[in-house]
């Protein structure tokens, strides 16, 4: 039965060449708009997404901040403020996978021989390059345990500010000043995109030890810490448990949401991958009109095919044709059309998206479109759509041919 479908079809094709040439070619522009309109929605979503985990990859960072409520006696407005203590205390919350100090100081001036800038310089503790994805370029490192242990004066650059201090010639293991105090530079940041950022972004820090900071300025207080959780379930049972510590230790209500705020990068990945889920279901439903309307054409095709075809349906049927045999016919003619037309646009489109992921890495704005994407999840929307397009463009010209009286086809002229 296979054969004789698929034989009837050619035949079809070879009789109304420009016709199905037509319908096809609609079907693979419909087909192309939508694979692309998903490829650049996925490629945007990628990039966004990654420009936020660039600042803080799965990361809680946690600051003191104002009492608003009476607790036991202690009057509202009281100021939070964590010290080494608080530190200790967080360390040893069981669902803390990861923990730093984070000190940061504006001004700070950076001098190498002629050249000087100033930027936000910050002291952390080496988890905080994984936490931030601040990798260094071949040939230089991030900060180590020993560089911490020890207090040495070291600095990890960012690839902007490297760039302005020493132009074209590698940073690592050379001098540098900070405030007047030598320092050497032990890396400089591969360059990344940051879609979120405080204090400006990475591409302008310099990063020096949390204890050799501590050695140098005497802060007597911690501004914020950053913490990572085992796993992203455990991060509202981490938060709860932190909270009821730093509650007990500075005597606060644990309902009072200002004592201590967070700045949640977990929770602003997920809000992230739930708006751009939205922008490409919007790109996907545009895409999808385009193929629709193709498959509105097929629709109308048929129905002349079942037209032109009715003597041809009526001596199937005088000859013992079943009604489910010429349903099957044309619902496998559309069926055909639609796979063929979607096969060709889907090529295309991988075509486009190929080339566009060989072109040079863009620069400004064009940079946070990133790079076209096809996921499974696309390719199965894009076959899902053209076999139910083909299905209901071919059911209702097949039924109509099913539904033919066999005297009456005779007759047809």
């Amino acid at each position: 039965m296979w054969k004789i479908l698929i034989s009837e079809f050619f035949n079809d094709l070879r009789t109304h060449r420009t016709r199905a040439l037509l319908t096809m070619i609609a079907v693979a522009w419909g087909t192309l708009a939508i694979s692309l309109l998903l490829a650049f929605g996925e490629g945007m979503k990628i990039t966004m997404v990654n420009g936020l985990l660039n600042a803080g990859d799965k990361v809680v960072r946690i600051y003191g901040g104002e009492t608003s409520l009476v607790y036991q006696g202690l009057p509202k407005g009281r100021v939070i403020r964590f010290t080494e203590d608080d530190y200790q205390l967080i360390r040893r919350v069981p669902e803390v996978d990861q923990l730093t100090r984070h000190y940061g100081r504006w001004g700070t001036r950076l001098t190498h021989e002629r050249n000087s800038t100033t930027t936000y310089a910050i002291g952390v503790e080496p988890s905080f390059g994984e936490m931030s994805r601040m990798y260094a370029r071949p040939g230089g490192r991030f900060l180590n345990a020993l560089d911490y242990r020890d207090k040495r004066r070291v600095v990890f650059l960012g690839d902007e500010i490297a760039e302005r201090l020493y132009e074209h010639e590698s940073p690592v293991g050379k001098r540098l000043d900070i405030d007047g105090l030598p320092f050497t530079v032990i890396g400089v940041m591969q360059k990344k995109l940051q879609t979120s950022m405080s204090n400006g972004p990475d591409a302008n820090r310099a990063v020096i030890p949390a204890s050799t900071w501590e050695a140098i300025y005497g802060p007597r207080t911690i501004p914020f810490f950053i913490v990572r959780p085992r796993s992203v379930l455990e991060s509202p049972t981490m938060m709860e448990n932190i909270k009821h510590v730093l509650s007990r230790r500075h005597k606060f209500d644990m309902s009072d949401d200002q004592a201590i705020y967070t700045w949640n990068f977990i929770e602003n990945e997920k809000e992230s991958r739930k708006v751009f889920r939205g922008i490409q279901m919007f790109l996907g439903a545009v895409g999808a009109l385009t193929l629709i309307i193709a498959g509105v054409g097929v629709a109308n095709i048929m129905y002349v095919v079942v037209k032109e075809r009715t003597k041809e349906i009526g001596i199937k049927r005088a000859v013992g044709a079943l009604r489910r045999h010429v349903l099957a016919q044309f619902l496998f003619e559309a069926l055909l059309i639609c796979i063929t037309g979607g096969a060709v646009g889907f090529a295309i489109s991988m075509s486009i998206i190929k080339f566009v992921s060989l072109l040079p890495k863009q620069e400004g704005a064009m940079a946070y479109f990133g790079s076209p994407q096809v996921s499974l999840p696309i390719l199965l929307t894009c076959i899902g759509l053209l076999i139910g397009i083909g299905l209901v463009a071919g059911f209702f010209p097949a039924r109509k041919a099913a539904g033919l009286d066999p005297v009456e086809s005779l007759r047809y002229e």
